[in-house]
């Protein structure tokens, strides 16, 4: 109940406090980690946080109001995607079912556990997987899964000039117990640090479950957007988030989702990892400097 009360009084007192700056800040914010959230598979709660904190948002305030806002943006984005047939359904399905009650505890969990090793743990997570994409690119053809003479799944290399088209690659070796290690992980992390977990689900889907890399981010979005769902409602509860920021950021989060998307998904995938590599690694040196 208290935590209640102290979710409304700061609902009540903080925005009559909030300067025009922070609030056309906060927008820019949404924009800005909309349009990367859809260009590169994740929700963008994990990058708004420091940038939140930068314009002056206090602590939970920042931490907890940009997972809300997260949600329409990595919906709008992933809409671009299943529109393109780039959403593996049964990856969704496992993600949502494993990841959703792990948000819950992490959460829940989150009022006992101290976020420093876990945000530098991110960060170095974060960097070394852009240097994996930077460096060690799996995605410079295009490849297709087809049965081989055994039956058993096959992969064919499409010359790069031809168009890209969704595609569906051979699942790994025990690529179950791989999914639900990954859903498990991220869904605890992501209710811990009170984000949508996309920021590591996709270059775990890309690399662990070996996914292309369009269909990492297709699916991350989609999980992402369901795995903010319970963690906006533990922390809510809890009296973390400031609704006024959260739609701000919404409403900045929103067109530049979509329109992030739909640049992915016009850029080869070869040039796309790089991107990728680049972006994840500045990101991860950006956590570093911030913790």
């Amino acid at each position: 109940m208290a935590a209640i009360t102290a979710g409304i009084a700061l609902e009540l007192t903080y925005p009559e406090s909030m300067f025009p700056w922070q609030a056309i800040g906060a927008t820019a914010v949404g924009a800005s980690v909309g349009f990367l959230g859809g260009m590169f598979g994740k929700g963008g709660s994990a990058v708004a946080t420091p940038m939140l904190s930068l314009i002056g948002y206090p602590g939970f305030v920042a931490i907890a109001s940009p997972l809300p806002a997260t949600i329409p943006g990595t919906l709008t984005a992933s809409a671009a995607y299943w529109k393109k047939h780039w959403i593996d359904w049964g990856i969704v399905r496992w993600s949502i079912a494993i990841g959703t009650p792990a948000t819950i505890l992490g959460s829940w969990l989150s009022r006992y556990t101290g976020s420093r090793p876990l945000l530098t743990l991110t960060a170095v997570l974060v960097l070394y997987f852009g240097f994996e994409f930077l460096f060690h690119p799996l995605e410079h053809r295009l490849k297709i899964g087809i049965a081989g003479d055994a039956g058993k799944a096959a992969e064919t290399i499409l010359p790069a000039a031809l168009p890209e088209v969704p595609y569906t690659a051979p699942r790994p070796d025990h690529w179950r117990g791989r999914l639900i290690a990954v859903s498990l992980g991220v869904g605890i992390f992501s209710g811990l640090l009170a984000n949508s977990g996309g920021l590591l689900l996709a270059p775990l889907y890309a690399r662990v479950l070996k996914l292309p890399l369009k269909q990492a981010f297709a699916c991350s979005l989609l999980v992402s957007a369901v795995l903010a769902v319970p963690g906006t409602v533990v922390h809510a509860w809890l009296g973390h988030i400031s609704w006024t920021v959260a739609l701000l950021v919404a409403a900045g989060s929103m067109p530049l989702s979509y329109l992030g998307a739909k640049l992915a998904l016009r850029t080869r995938s070869a040039r796309l990892e790089r991107w990728y590599g680049l972006a994840l690694a500045i990101l991860g040196v950006f956590f570093l400097l911030h913790i």
